[in-house]
């Protein structure tokens, strides 16, 4: 199987292509663009990236039982936030068209 993943670092290299701009440049923009989220979700914000989508933080109730996986056993889990994200329209509308011709 080939390896279907798009890592950070080719998004680096993929964008300084493009651009002509110097690698460590680029990675500090990408970086602090990762950062800028961070502390958006942090302060509470809704982050909202019109054509892309949209990032915010929920909050998921505590259970008193849950089962770990990996062992089976009986857990506590506390109430604690989740990292959700909401694609937008164009972004829905470009991904619906990338299989439609494909046999299920």
């Amino acid at each position: 199987m080939a390896n279907n993943k798009l890592t950070k670092a080719e998004i680096i290299e993929n964008i300084q292509g493009k651009l002509g701009l110097n690698r460590p440049d680029v990675h500090s923009v990408i970086d602090e663009f990762f950062e800028e989220v961070k502390r958006g979700l942090e302060e509470d914000r809704v982050i909202e990236l019109r054509g892309f989508g949209t990032f915010e933080v929920r909050t998921r109730k505590g259970r008193e039982r849950a089962r770990n996986p990996k062992t089976g056993e009986l857990v506590a889990v506390d109430t604690h936030g989740v990292a959700i994200f909401r694609p937008g329209k164009e972004l829905k509308d470009f991904v619906w068209k990338l299989r439609q011709n494909e046999e299920i």
